[in-house]
């Protein structure tokens, strides 16, 4: 249940003082406006998509490997954890956790890169738009209007990176929105960042269980990494006789409670520090959100391991440079016979930016029914 507002601090999100929606919608008798963000979310059609969309490890290459929405739940778990002991808004945080990759494309980031690449004469692909593109106009659930309505402070977290052409687009469209930050150079909510740090937290940890499970690293490999380390060790100093998968779980277990410990006495500093008044004082004082010097460098060090040794390993490079092609396919595909496209991205005069949007929104396994289907080649079997 969510802290009462009473017991939020003053720099926090108020859902009484929220800039409210695009569309005008009468409150919800027991829910606030964040509670009701979140709700929505949950209820997309994106949402559930993200069952079947790729995180490191494609679908088909095993039941227990995470995927996009495993993923967005524990970010949101590590948010909320952190947001209580801050008295930071802990449904704000889950809102914006839960929709910050809706709008990723089939196959994670390689899937996203080849995406943007057929689209660099049309403005590009950029994921973090495509999830406020989500929201905002492509659910189509109400009768009044498309999107799903989310408030400002909600639509602003998930935002997370935005080109300069593109915030510039937006701010025209919308003179003072969630593109403003990216123009004057203040933050999101501190809500938003702390979904953004709880991102980060979620996925080094995950990666390093998935990648142990896939056979791709290994322990001995991560006793190089302090990070890991010094937890791995921890726990055979304390459970000697501890043998196979317990071991791995139990270094990241403290793994992750020692950076969420990190997070909330850095920023419990940085905010006695900045001393802001109220939310929108904390948009002004810089990132404030954070972890010490000390674990953003080892956080650090760990990222570039699981880069040089998972994400680039050959047999993740192999598969990913299948689903570029896919992703490649089927847009010429599309553009070739738009009468291909189910009926409302066929009808839209936008006619590449409608293939990315129907591209971006497919599961890993329908995509590659699709790509069959237009090009009579089975690939990633």
């Amino acid at each position: 249940m969510t802290k009462n507002p009473a017991d939020l601090a003053a720099f926090a999100s108020h859902p009484a003082l929220s800039r409210g929606r695009r569309h005008a919608a009468t409150p919800a008798p027991t829910r606030d406006a964040f509670q009701r963000d979140r709700d929505r979310i949950v209820h997309s059609t994106a949402f559930r998509r993200l069952v079947y969309k790729t995180q490191v490890f494609l679908n088909h290459e095993g039941d227990l490997f995470r995927t996009r929405l495993t993923h967005s739940l524990e970010v949101a778990q590590l948010g909320r954890s952190i947001a209580r002991s801050l008295a930071l808004n802990e449904d704000l945080v889950e809102a914006i956790a839960l929709a910050h990759d809706l709008g990723h494309t089939p196959f994670g980031h390689a899937g996203q890169d080849a995406l943007n690449d057929c689209m660099a004469a049309h403005g590009g692909f950029e994921h973090n738009l495509q999830s406020l593109r989500v929201v905002d106009e492509l659910e189509h659930r109400y009768p009044d209007h498309d999107g799903l309505n989310l408030t400002f402070e909600t639509r602003e977290g998930i935002l997370k990176h935005c080109s300069a052409a593109n915030a510039r687009a937006l701010e025209a469209a919308e003179p003072g929105g969630v593109a403003h930050r990216f123009i004057d150079g203040t933050q999101p909510s501190l809500e938003a960042q702390l979904a953004n740090l709880a991102d980060e937290i979620a996925y080094n940890a995950h990666d390093i269980d998935d990648g142990v499970r896939s056979g791709l690293i290994t322990l001995e490999q991560l006793r190089a990494v302090p990070l890991f380390a010094c937890f791995h060790a921890e726990t055979l100093r304390e459970h000697p006789a501890l043998q196979g998968r317990r071991v791995l779980y139990e270094a990241i277990r403290r793994m992750l409670s020692a950076q969420v410990y990190d997070v909330i006495d850095a920023t419990r500093a940085a905010l006695a520090g900045a001393c802001p008044a109220d939310a929108d004082a904390a948009r002004r004082a810089g990132p404030l959100v954070r972890f010490s010097a000390d674990m953003r460098a080892q956080s650090i060090a760990l990222k570039r391991f699981l880069f040089a040794n998972l994400y680039r390993h050959p047999q993740v490079t192999h598969t990913t440079d299948q689903a570029r092609e896919v992703v490649r396919g089927l847009f010429a595909a599309y553009l070739a016979r738009p009468a291909e496209l189910r009926a409302e991205f066929a009808q839209r005069s936008d006619h590449q930016r409608a293939v990315a949007d129907y591209i971006a929104g497919m599961t890993d396994r329908f995509a590659l029914r699709e790509h069959e289907r237009l090009t009579g080649r089975r690939l990633l079997v």
